[in-house]
């Protein structure tokens, strides 16, 4: 099986056994079930062996997480694509949906049977994703259908040469420029400029804003906003939200993507428009501002 991601184990504190530290490492492994699952089907390398949960884990080791060996069963749920051709795709992912993982209901199962499989010879069975979004964010996300297309975009993604903007809808009225406040003691880098702002009765304003991430640490963008003062409207992770946005989630959506072609070296710029969420909140707490006066 094809290795899809390799974790080299750095300083450890403590004694660990594999299946308490691998926890969190890969994308839809964040449980201790989920590992035990991926365990059993063979998913993870330990030094070029297979994994077990009593391994005790030391300094230095190589740990792979190998393609699943069996194609997903197909979620039935429709999802728009937005490009694709014989080497890769690009998607728009709906609000609270994972992109992947040890579940059903993700992203990569709705795409088994939606996306064309590619002829060439390195076709992959299923196309796969090669970054992620949170399941609470919207938005493009970029699937390889080629090994070769899925070895290059991982090597672009390493070089910060795909670029992603994001738009959001924040608390207040935010300071335009670059934010610069490390996350969990490693630099954090993200751009942030105003679009537009609103009167909102409950919040004082809300202000559409786009967001570019420099760095990409988990929840960057969220952790960012918050720490200026500006929460992102939804934000349940992180802020105590007071109903304002109940059953509307996170108004955070991967707006657009600019990268090179894998394998033509064409440029691609991809974008999509507002989630309608996002246009409607700003437009009804304008108007409720507004008869305020």
């Amino acid at each position: 099986m094809m290795v899809l991601k390799t974790h080299i184990v750095h300083a450890l504190e403590d004694e660990i056994r594999f299946v308490d530290y691998i926890i969190g490492v890969f994308q839809g492994f964040e449980t201790k079930n989920a590992v035990k699952t991926g365990i059993k089907k063979h998913r993870f390398v330990i030094n070029g062996k297979d994994a077990t949960t009593g391994i005790w884990m030391k300094t230095g080791d190589v740990v792979e997480l190998l393609e699943r060996s069996e194609k997903p069963t197909a979620y039935d749920k429709k999802i728009e694509i937005v490009f694709e051709d014989n080497y890769l795709a690009v998607v728009n992912k709906p609000a609270g949906l994972p992109v992947s993982g040890n579940q059903f209901k993700t992203l990569e199962n709705c795409l088994v049977d939606q996306l064309t499989l590619s002829s060439t010879e390195d076709a992959l069975g299923w196309a796969l994703p090669i970054h992620r979004l949170d399941a609470p964010t919207s938005g493009l996300i970029v699937f390889a259908k080629t090994i070769s297309a899925r070895r290059k975009l991982g090597e672009m993604l390493e070089q910060k040469s795909i670029n992603k903007h994001y738009h959001a809808i924040l608390h207040g009225i935010p300071a335009e420029g670059r934010i610069n406040s490390p996350i969990d003691s490693k630099e954090a880098i993200s751009e942030l400029a105003v679009v537009r702002s609103v009167g909102s009765p409950k919040n004082g304003h809300l202000s559409l804003v786009r967001l570019t991430p420099i760095t990409g640490r988990t929840h960057q963008l969220r952790i960012h906003c918050l720490s200026i003062g500006n929460a992102i409207a939804g934000d349940k992770k992180h802020t105590n939200e007071n109903g304002t946005f109940r059953n509307k989630g996170l108004f955070l959506a991967a707006t657009e993507l600019e990268f090179e072609h894998p394998m033509s070296g064409e440029s691609l710029r991809i974008q999509i428009p507002l989630p309608n969420k996002f246009t409607s909140l700003l437009e009804r707490e304008s108007k409720r501002a507004e008869r305020l006066l």
